[in-house]
């Protein structure tokens, strides 16, 4: 592999060798071409012998006849392996797309056969098919760069500790409720579960007393790792001039719309993505609507829920508090005379409709500072935290 051929300019060939990799924790199995109808010439070697890969590359020119110079097209299912492959083999010259799994064509039959041999079979060739021009055949996946991939670290570190504080949470309710005791998990759980008594009057047996003691030391613990995380957030919102941050603290101005609906918003789509309109914000996050169309049958399948499901639930959730803290905006209006009277489904169906169109207008106005109208705006100051307790941010209505 040579690192100096960075443009396809530079190639002396006008072959192509096409490689798809079928990655999995152990074995890596490697499929090359040079076009459609030619059997794949097919390799094996260990995972994440990236030697190997240049090897097999270099065998595969041979192989088939070409230069050194020959331009490499190669593919891989994004996964487990992230993108750090993808930034190896481009840096090396060669050219790579990281695929979208579930958008892969696949047969419709009950029972189709699934092996990695077939599998590597047809990434080569759609492969193939997409380098001719088949731009349908899947999505190829947008990969970040190394600092917008590290700046998703700490939102995404604090959705997973709220989950463990939950998961804490429940068991110990859990096991209280077995014997038939409810103690609400709060600062004073201690003292009060020292007073707790079961059903016959006798006091928590020692060794279930123990197991809640030590989940509650977990959970404490989880508790201060979130202090930590937010902390550094209300830091880098006081202090830091990343473009990024400004975006952040633009949308924490719409009243609403807090740190933790902000910062995920803005890390995971606004900061690095270049949207053209709004439908392609709706279809990333899976608030876009798949028609159903077969003959005389038409009728809408619902949203496709595709793409990021935590930010298309932190997005409908955000509607939910827009058309509280918002009642006089225009989208609240909007929902209020088409929903508001419904039923229960009807007006969670117009929410989800109402935030496919509030995150379009959020776009605007991050890219064109246009205020969505009739939205309250407030000036916003943060400070870190005060005698060792974390402190929110200071309103001020406008």
């Amino acid at each position: 592999m040579d690192n100096g051929v960075t443009c396809q300019s530079e190639y002396t060939s006008d072959r192509i060798l096409y490689m798809a990799m079928e990655l999995s924790e152990r074995n890596w199995n490697l499929g090359f071409t040079t076009g459609l109808g030619q059997a794949p010439r097919r390799r094996s070697i260990e995972a994440r012998d990236m030697k190997a890969i240049e090897g097999e590359i270099s065998l595969g020119k041979r192989r088939f006849g070409l230069s050194d110079m020959t331009r490499v097209l190669s593919c891989h299912e994004a996964g487990r392996e992230g993108f750090w492959l993808h930034r190896y083999l481009v840096q090396g010259g060669v050219e790579n797309l990281v695929v979208d799994a579930a958008s892969m064509e696949v047969r419709r039959h009950r029972h189709r056969v699934k092996t990695d041999r077939v599998d590597l079979g047809k990434l080569v060739r759609m492969l193939v098919r997409y380098h001719l021009g088949d731009k349908e055949t899947w999505s190829v996946v947008r990969v970040p760069s190394v600092e917008v991939e590290d700046r998703r670290q700490l939102h995404r570190e604090r959705w997973a500790l709220v989950g463990e504080r939950t998961r804490h949470i429940c068991r110990i309710n859990g096991l209280l409720a077995n014997q038939g005791v409810r103690v609400p998990v709060r600062k004073d759980f201690l003292e009060r579960l020292e007073e707790t008594c079961l059903w016959d009057g006798s006091s928590v047996p020692s060794g279930l007393m123990a197991r809640l003691l030590r989940e509650h030391q977990r959970l404490q613990w989880v508790g201060q790792q979130i202090e930590q995380v937010e902390e550094e957030q209300r830091q880098l919102l006081r202090n830091s001039n990343d473009p990024s941050i400004t975006m952040v603290r633009n949308l924490i101005r719409l009243k609403g719309i807090g740190a933790h609906t902000a910062w995920p918003l803005v890390m995971e789509l606004f900061s690095w993505r270049n949207f053209r309109n709004g439908r392609e914000i709706g279809g990333l996050v899976g608030l876009a609507s798949d028609p159903h169309q077969s003959g005389d049958e038409v009728r809408d399948q619902g949203m496709s829920k595709k793409g990021n499901s935590n930010i298309r639930a932190l997005v409908i959730e955000l509607g939910w508090h827009w058309v509280f803290h918002q009642p006089d905006s225009k989208l609240t209006r909007w929902y209020q005379k088409r929903f508001a009277k419904g039923s229960r489904r009807v007006r969670k169906i117009g929410i989800v409709a109402l935030a496919r169109k509030l995150l379009i207008d959020l776009w605007r106005y991050l890219e064109t500072g246009e205020t969505p109208e009739g939205t309250v705006l407030m000036t916003v100051t943060f400070l870190s935290s005060v005698a060792g307790r974390p402190c929110k941010a200071i309103v001020q209505w406008l």
